[in-house]
């Protein structure tokens, strides 16, 4: 009986190791199927998950309270498992090098609780050849088992987007690859379980480490082109989103737009792929190229508040500035590598002390990575000039009211930074508003 049978059968377990952003929502979608172990090594998210509670929100807590999912933080929990799924964050040093230290820990905490028979899937972002030559040599080494003997790997890029409501693990193709065609069969019938848009079976691991890599690099360098084409286009006195209009209703042109470009997907992933490239002597240029212009984005929407402070005759040091929305994107709490800090940090620099608020963001990660206190939002007023930094839905749908109430009164002008235009700039007549967006 194949190892796919004896999880339908409840013969057998699968593990998920990282519960976070991808690795919670994929151990639900199998738990509604098959016996699974949640095991992740903060104690204290796992407590949270047992008490019900959903600290990623991609889930929601009433399904976590009816869940089957068996929350652990014991790795010898994992010897029960037969199927491994690991999902864990694969993050950039401050040089832009690959910080490999989640996902090789994460190996060895498995490869010490690794039985015979089991296969191993990644999902972790990673350049053509970290599952076969950096992780399945410690899962070796901490097992004392053979890989294509013992156990077998295979590799399965995650492709959820959190805060998306849309694409989902059920609504997406999922791309699979194991080391042989047995291990491809297997990891391919797995996952059919819960990607109900079916499964792309990638020639080889590299391959399929390779596809993932280059589907966020392929977004970075669009995203790039459009901030360029704002920082042009507000040289010209045009505006960005009109333009982007005007084009779009071209059959063939990508509606892509500007914006900050955070997070541990696309702001990571390219210096994965320039990383291998080095090794392998080439140097990119397109890649890094846009990678330096998403990079320096956040300088640039402060260097810009600090010329409409100015023009608006509004004393530039201790001037009063609110930012709205600190997340790496909308609708989702997660604040690792947030580009929003470095529009803080920018105008630290120029004497100005911002007051950030996010509803929406986890409010002790901010303090944790940071050192930053969020605000809540009823202290943002008195405000010489806000920033809307990120577009999630419940300030999306503030009215002008709401947003007249953030300004000092008697502002002979008020600057508000839309960044991602949610709002109709037709709402913000210039003899009140100094209304800017990328």
């Amino acid at each position: 009986m194949s190892l796919y049978e004896k999880l339908k059968n409840r013969e057998e377990a699968l593990s998920l190791v990282g519960l976070g952003y991808v690795g919670m929502p994929i151990a639900h979608a199998f738990a509604g199927s098959i016996r699974v172990i949640g095991f992740d090594t903060s104690t204290t998210k796992i407590e949270l998950y047992k008490s019900g509670i959903d600290p990623t929100n991609e889930v929601g807590d009433e399904e976590i309270k009816k869940t089957a999912i068996e929350f652990t933080s014991d790795p010898a929990r994992l010897k029960e498992a037969k199927f491994h799924i690991v999902a864990v964050p694969t993050p950039v040093n401050e040089d832009h090098t690959p910080d490999l230290t989640p996902v090789e820990s994460a190996s060895e905490i498995l490869g010490r609780n690794l039985t015979k028979g089991s296969i191993v899937v990644y999902e972790s972002t990673v350049y053509p050849g970290v599952t076969e030559d950096i992780c399945v040599p410690i899962l070796e080494r901490e097992s004392g088992l053979t890989c294509g003997v013992d156990f077998k790997v295979g590799y399965s890029p995650e492709r959820i987007n959190p805060g998306d409501k849309v694409h989902r693990l059920s609504t997406i193709t999922k791309i699979v690859s194991g080391m042989d065609e047995e291990t491809l069969d297997e990891v391919a019938h797995v996952y059919e379980m819960v990607a109900l848009a079916g499964v792309y079976r990638a020639q080889s691991i590299k391959v399929a480490e390779a596809a993932k890599v280059i589907e966020n690099s392929q977004r970075d360098i669009n995203i790039a082109f459009m901030n360029e084409l704002s920082m042009i286009f507000h040289r010209l006195g045009i505006d960005t989103k009109e333009v982007l209009a005007a084009a779009g209703t071209k059959w063939n042109f990508l509606p892509f737009s500007p914006g900050l470009v955070g997070g541990h997907c696309i702001g990571v992933d390219p210096y994965y792929l320039t990383y291998k490239a080095e090794e392998m002597g080439y140097h990119s240029q397109i890649i890094l190229s846009g990678r330096r212009i998403n990079d320096d984005m956040g300088k640039y929407i402060a260097e810009s508040l600090v010329k409409r402070l100015i023009a608006a005759d509004i004393p530039v040091k201790r001037a009063r500035v609110g930012i709205l929305g600190f997340t790496f994107k909308e609708n989702c709490p997660d604040t690792r590598n947030t580009k929003v800090i470095d529009i803080v940090r920018e105008l630290r620099e120029y004497g100005i002390d911002p007051v950030v608020s996010d509803e929406t963001a986890d409010i002790a990660e901010a303090e944790r990575l940071y050192g930053l206190k969020l605000a809540r939002q009823e202290l943002v007023k008195d405000m010489d000039a806000v920033i809307v930094a990120v577009a999630h839905t419940y300030l999306a749908s503030m009215d002008r009211a709401q947003i007249d109430s953030f300004f000092a009164e008697g502002n002979r002008m008020r600057v508000l930074f839309d960044i991602k235009g949610i709002y109709d700039k037709a709402a913000f007549p210039s003899a009140e508003y100094d209304y800017w967006r990328l």
